[in-house]
């Protein structure tokens, strides 16, 4: 399901330089948002949910092994500023089919997942970005089933 969400993206966007002046790319959106759910709960980002962040935008972007490192940085800069999630939302909103967004919304659920440890800031991030992304409800349970059933294949 990932990699349809790539796929897509690749054909929507052949380039990530497209971003509007004063708008974050794509990928940078999509990490800003990842980066958001890590630092929901308060802990501290851990290395299971940085790593689950990496493996997401890999899956998504067709990034190599180093090109996440760098997005994550800039990422967590962006986060600390943000004050709100329109910001990041929209670029998602805007140029994602709806698959494609349900998607996005499973690898956030991937990420709150990876310590094994779902806080309430978690999910309301999560909430809080599938209505901004107009995931409906179903889509949006549907999702974080999805992203359990995966943690515990694993």
């Amino acid at each position: 399901m990932l990699r349809a969400f790539r796929d897509l993206l690749n054909d929507i966007l052949p380039s990530d330089t497209a971003a509007p002046p004063g708008e974050p790319s794509l990928r940078l959106a999509a990490a800003v948002l990842l980066m958001e759910v890590m630092r929901a709960d308060g802990g501290g980002i851990g290395a299971d949910e940085r790593h689950a962040a990496a493996v997401a935008l890999q899956e998504q972007f067709g990034l190599a092994d180093g090109e996440w490192e760098p997005l994550l940085r800039q990422a967590e800069q962006e986060s600390r500023t943000a004050y709100d999630y329109f910001r990041f939302t929209n670029p998602l909103d805007q140029q994602l089919a709806q698959p494609a967004k349900v998607d996005f919304i499973e690898a956030m659920w991937r990420v709150a997942l990876a310590d094994d440890q779902l806080g309430v800031a978690e999910n309301s991030v999560i909430r809080q970005v599938a209505e901004l992304l107009h995931v409906t409800h179903g889509e949006y349970i549907a999702a974080k089933l999805h992203a359990r059933e995966a943690q515990g294949a694993a």
